[in-house]
């Protein structure tokens, strides 16, 4: 039986389906086969998209099609822009009728690709001029010398060229209880001084190197995340398959705008808890991801008393939803909790601009 397009597997399919499943549709017929394709995931960020687009597109290796763009917009207003990036050569664009999420919508583009190699960018970064250049060098020597490297993270820095942490250890309920004393900044992330390429358990998913071979094996994204912890879970599950997962210094981007520089509205809270639940119930014992949905009800019915207190009906109505979706994990109905969740995105669409 062949899935429904967009679908992925949590548990490796057969290889020749995995590999017809990737295939199939490509985004745009060019005189070669690109060797890397980057895949841009947009909400509400038109801009800050068509200013990464453009950086891409002028690049040597995509206008010789060695590189190709694809973009997924998660259903966000209609922009001149999106007119724009259509007619741009090596650039595909695919719009959605809603938003489901950032996981699936880089399954999406990843369907979409043609590469052997996928890279992962957030519309809020910038590269240097010779990147991609040097991730095509990188993906040769991998394939040369380190055929078991499925992942690979780079150095982030600030606007202000300081140093942003892009690798971490594996969430546990231990670390994320004593991570609420921390600052935001470290609360999932580890200090990684180091000059040359290295393994680490887990790095970003906002500036992302993938094999293919990897992504098919793993069976693409857990599309139960709808955003956030989507990139632990990958590679954890990488790992566990044999992959490598490396951090490489040596190349640099510019992420302007990381979750922990943000505000922390309701609905951007909620979506955090419901991701750290998600990857509890699937990575820790039963009895400590039921613990933690204990804590995360009592803030829920915390959050829920102060914001009525200080008349934030929405509030109120997202921290109430958030106790829903808690219990609804911790009884391990995974999918109601997600329904509960896509509902609330729905009702709240316009009041959520930074979730990305």
């Amino acid at each position: 039986m062949v899935p429904a397009p967009g679908t992925f597997f949590l548990t490796a399919p057969p290889v020749s389906l995995r590999r017809s499943l990737f295939l199939r549709h490509p985004a745009r017929p060019l005189l070669q086969t690109p060797r890397v394709s980057v895949v841009v995931v947009n909400y509400r960020q038109w801009e800050n998209t068509a200013a990464l687009v453009r950086q891409l597109a002028a690049a040597p290796c995509t206008r010789h099609g060695a590189t190709e763009v694809v973009v997924v917009d998660n259903h966000s207003p209609p922009h001149p822009v999106a007119k724009r990036l259509r007619r741009w050569p090596g650039v595909s664009l695919r719009r959605w009728g809603r938003n489901r999420g950032f996981a699936r919508a880089v399954n999406e583009g990843c369907r979409l690709s043609r590469g052997e190699w996928f890279l992962l960018l957030n519309p809020d970064i910038t590269l240097p001029d010779n990147f991609l250049e040097c991730v095509l060098t990188l993906t040769d020597e991998l394939i040369s010398n380190d055929p078991c490297a499925g992942i690979v993270g780079f150095q982030l820095r600030n606007s202000d060229g300081s140093r942003q942490l892009s690798s971490g250890v594996f969430p546990t309920l231990a670390g994320t209880l004593a991570g609420l004393v921390r600052p935001r900044a470290r609360r999932k992330y580890r200090a990684l001084r180091v000059r040359e390429r290295c393994r680490v358990p887990w790095v970003t998913g906002c500036c992302l190197l993938v094999r293919r071979a990897c992504l098919e094996d793993l069976g693409g994204f857990d599309e139960n995340f709808f955003l956030y912890y989507e990139d632990v879970d990958f590679c954890r599950r990488a790992r566990a398959r044999g992959w490598s997962v490396l951090h490489d210094p040596s190349l640099r981007a510019i992420h302007h705008h990381p979750v922990h520089s943000r505000s922390v509205p309701p609905l951007l809270r909620l979506i955090t808890r419901h991701s750290l639940l998600t990857y509890s119930t699937r990575h820790w014992p039963r009895w400590q991801s039921g613990l933690l949905a204990g804590i995360v009800r009592l803030e829920a019915w915390a959050r829920k008393v102060r914001a009525r207190w200080q008349g934030d009906t929405a509030g109120a109505e997202v921290f109430a939803a958030l106790g829903s979706i808690t219990n609804d994990m911790a009884h391990d109905r995974r999918h109601a909790a997600r329904r509960r969740l896509n509902r609330l995105l729905l009702r709240h669409e316009v009041t959520y601009d930074n979730l990305q």
